[in-house]
């Protein structure tokens, strides 16, 4: 049966919007999901599924989480294969880029056409700059960004509905589950 992580977006942000890691995975396996695991408290589930449609299980998640919180929780769903290229591939970018402050990695609902692509990838600036592959976004952030800055590039803007993580846990996340 296929494996799948899926990344929630916006939760656990102010009073409103809490949304704990058990409480995610109870409502992930009562929404017929099995092997239900979450990694640290931002939202990032792991489960099995005979469903193949990436866009039907966003969509079944994404209702049962409204249901459960009385607020939109958007949902982003990979399989375990490529959020481990996903972290190989943050990997070598880190690499290929000593001295980086930041590696944010954000994850999209949907991939960009190819002219938002060039517009988010021609954003660089002292800060840093954005690549852009598939579903997913890396913001390499270097010696020019401040500590703090939400979105120092200007393109959280334009990459329509995603959700970040940084390096560091794209890297566990892959370690743990893929």
């Amino acid at each position: 049966m296929p494996t799948y992580v899926a990344f929630l977006r916006a939760i656990n942000l102010g009073a409103n919007r809490k949304f704990a890691k058990d409480d995610i995975r109870q409502v992930v396996e009562s929404s017929g999901f099995t092997d239900v695991e979450t990694h640290i408290n931002t939202g990032n589930v792991r489960f099995t599924t005979p469903m193949r449609s990436r866009v039907k299980i966003e969509k079944t998640l994404e209702d049962a989480f409204a249901a459960d919180r009385g607020f939109d929780v958007p949902t982003m769903v990979f399989t375990t294969a490529e959020v481990a290229d996903i972290a190989r591939e943050a990997a070598s970018l880190s690499a290929e880029r000593p001295g980086l402050e930041r590696h944010y990695v954000y994850l999209l609902k949907d991939e960009l056409p190819p002219d938002v692509v060039a517009r988010v990838e021609g954003l660089a600036t002292d800060a840093g700059g954005m690549v852009v592959r598939g579903r997913v976004a890396h913001a390499l952030l270097g010696p020019g960004y401040q500590a703090g800055t939400v979105d120092p590039l200007g393109a959280a803007k334009l990459l329509g509905v995603a959700t970040s993580r940084n390096l560091t846990v794209i890297t566990a996340i892959a370690a743990k589950w893929c």
